[in-house]
């Protein structure tokens, strides 16, 4: 069955930077746009980035544009989130997404 993978959160301080992975199975993952989402403590689903089915177009959020950059290895079937510059606004539950099928969640915690 289709199914998607996150890893790489954590703890880190304001400034640092963070490498986010979502790991594809159970379908073509190179026919497929791909989004990362995120939710903040106590507030709604956040959508911070999507990449095309190629990897050559990518769109962001305003709040991490200059700051996060997208992209796809397709020949591994995985999605990547760089995130640098992290702020304590960061701090949230990063999903990878594709049409209705979302990643377990992984944890990013900006703080000093």
């Amino acid at each position: 069955q289709v199914q998607l993978v996150d890893s790489g959160g954590g703890l880190v301080q304001p400034g640092d930077s963070l490498r986010l992975s979502c790991a594809a199975s159970g379908f073509t993952f190179s026919n497929y746009a791909m989004n990362w989402v995120r939710q903040a403590p106590g507030k709604g689903l956040e959508w911070v980035s999507n990449i095309d089915s190629g990897g050559a177009g990518t769109t962001y959020a305003d709040s991490v544009k200059g700051r996060f950059t997208i992209s796809r290895d397709n020949a591994k079937n995985t999605l990547y989130l760089q995130m640098n510059s992290l702020k304590p606004e960061d701090t949230a539950v990063y999903y990878c997404n594709v049409n209705h099928t979302w990643g377990q969640g992984t944890q990013v915690t900006v703080s000093s």
